[in-house]
């Protein structure tokens, strides 16, 4: 939010569907989880800057950051009619956060620069979906996954996610397939065929462990067969993961993640996904049946 004024930065959350299409929301629900786990890392920052860990993470900050400051009362009058609007206390409270801390920091550009900018990956979460809301067993619900908080501990322990620009949030939500393959006996090495807007790339797993291109992989059945065991294909037992949103929602509660490279890589222990969403179709979609174990994940 650094060097936007408040009323543009009202604006913006003015802009916001907040209670809208669910298929939005889930459409960018692995760039929307990212972009929560971030908030609730600089969150924990600045709670422990300013003590204020009993109201993290979704707080006006400002109200502990400099407890004299009111905004101007044209300023208030706009935010107090916006906010009367928005869907949930929790909500409110980080809008009102939001507006109020870009009035402050115009008041005060030099401020805060040691600290990472607090709101503006939780305003992208909210362009990107609209609300969070808290079901009964204290799990937040983004809209096709479950964020279990934390502590602070655990989250300023989190590693920071600085490049999430629009390009890459888009590619963590992009529909695609990756195809993981090897050789029925095992003796081989492991090959994944990633295809993403029509654009195909084969990669073998190296000895530094690290994916590098590859020409191993045969592109059709009977190329796959004349090759014999020792070149894998499909056939052999490669897993396929396609993008669509059911199996996309399933892989995601299935398995380990395989996440970009900007992205932490394990597993997130703080994340459930739903049930009551999906049909009894999404919840149990056909799998691949294969020869092989090799680790399925969204790409």
């Amino acid at each position: 939010m650094t060097g936007r004024t408040a009323s543009a930065t009202l604006n913006r959350l003015r802009a916001v569907d907040w209670t809208g299409d669910w298929d939005f929301a889930f459409g960018n629900v692995k760039s929307r989880r990212v972009l929560f786990r971030e908030y609730t890392r600089r969150a924990a920052v600045w709670a422990q800057a300013y003590a204020a860990v009993g109201g993290r993470p979704f707080f006006d900050v400002t109200s502990y950051v400099d407890p004299e400051f009111q905004p101007t009362p044209e300023l208030a009058a706009e935010l107090a009619e916006f906010l009367d609007r928005l869907p949930n206390g929790e909500v409110r409270q980080t809008c009102s956060g939001v507006v109020r801390m870009a009035e402050l920091r115009a008041r005060n550009p030099a401020a805060f620069s040691d600290l990472p900018d607090l709101y503006e990956r939780l305003v992208l979460f909210y362009e990107r979906g609209g609300e969070f809301i808290r079901d009964d067993a204290g799990f937040l619900d983004l809209t096709g996954v479950r964020f279990r908080p934390g502590t602070l501990e655990s989250h300023l322990g989190n590693p920071p996610v600085t490049l999430l620009g629009d390009t890459v949030l888009d590619a963590l939500d992009a529909d695609g397939q990756v195809v993981y393959s090897t050789a029925e006996d095992r003796q081989g090495p492991l090959l994944r065929r990633r295809v993403l807007r029509d654009e195909q790339s084969d990669e073998v797993f190296g000895r530094d462990l690290r994916w590098e291109s590859t020409d191993l992989i045969p592109d059709t059945e009977a190329e796959a067969k004349e090759a014999g065991p020792g070149r894998p294909g499909r056939a052999q037992g490669g897993q396929a993961h396609r993008g669509d949103r059911g199996r996309r929602h399933a892989s995601l509660r299935g398995g380990p993640e395989i996440s970009r490279s900007d992205v932490r890589g394990e597993a997130d222990p703080s994340v459930r996904y739903p049930h009551d969403h999906r049909s009894p179709a999404q919840k149990h979609p056909p799998q691949t049946q294969t020869s092989t174990s090799v680790p399925l994940a969204l790409w």
